[in-house]
């Protein structure tokens, strides 16, 4: 999917334009509440494999360097979550025979280092619908999905709001049965994968 390299490509440009435009104490806040959620909705406008995604992120600043958070989502995916980057991304043989739909929320927890740089885990419980090339439900599942993100907070318009752009590993530690159409071709992939960007955003309060 081309939206990861958009996202990614967004990540360095707003870290080149936005680097030198934050306050000097970057983790510092009187406002600890915040509600945000991730760029990739956007997604959700190209036609090709769309997948719905849908995202509402409810957070609390517990100190100037911990923040904890609830995260809504759900979204729709059409092939395996371990498929590298590369020649077979978009491969036809490597689509599912349909689509896995996820309903869940994740625990964040998110730590800064050094001004805006952090370090976050999300650990998502995702309930999960296997959808056949005709629509129809087959099979239903779970899983466990870990998201290591590293990235940068920047403070935009006097603190109020915040864009957060990342890179993360992602981890599926556990999951249940997969009909066996769809397993065989998740079981070729890694249950990691490197270099996933992310651009978080969100308005404090």
């Amino acid at each position: 999917m081309q939206t990861k390299k958009h996202l990614l490509l967004l990540c360095i440009c707003f870290s080149l334009f936005y680097g030198n435009a934050q306050n000097k104490d970057q983790t510092s806040t009187t406002k600890k509440y915040f509600v945000g959620s991730t760029l990739f909705m956007l997604a959700n406008f190209d036609s090709y494999e769309r997948p719905d995604f849908v995202q509402l992120n409810l957070g609390y600043r517990i100190t100037a360097k911990d923040a904890v958070s609830l995260e809504l989502k759900t979204w729709r995916y059409h092939k395996p979550l371990g498929l590298p980057y590369g020649k077979s991304f978009s491969a036809p043989e490597e689509k599912f025979p349909g689509f896995i739909r996820e309903k869940g929320f994740a625990l964040a927890y998110q730590r800064f280092l050094w001004k805006g740089l952090y370090t976050g885990v999300h650990v998502m419980s995702a309930w999960q619908s296997f959808i056949n090339l005709k629509g129809n439900k087959i099979d239903k599942g779970f899983q466990i999905f870990n998201t290591y993100r590293f990235g940068y907070h920047f403070k935009l318009f006097g603190s109020s709001f915040f864009i957060e752009p990342s890179i993360a590993i992602t981890h599926r530690p556990y999951h249940t049965k997969m009909p066996v159409s769809f397993k065989k071709l998740d079981d070729k992939h890694s249950k990691l994968f490197f270099g996933e960007p992310g651009v978080h955003f969100g308005f404090n309060f």
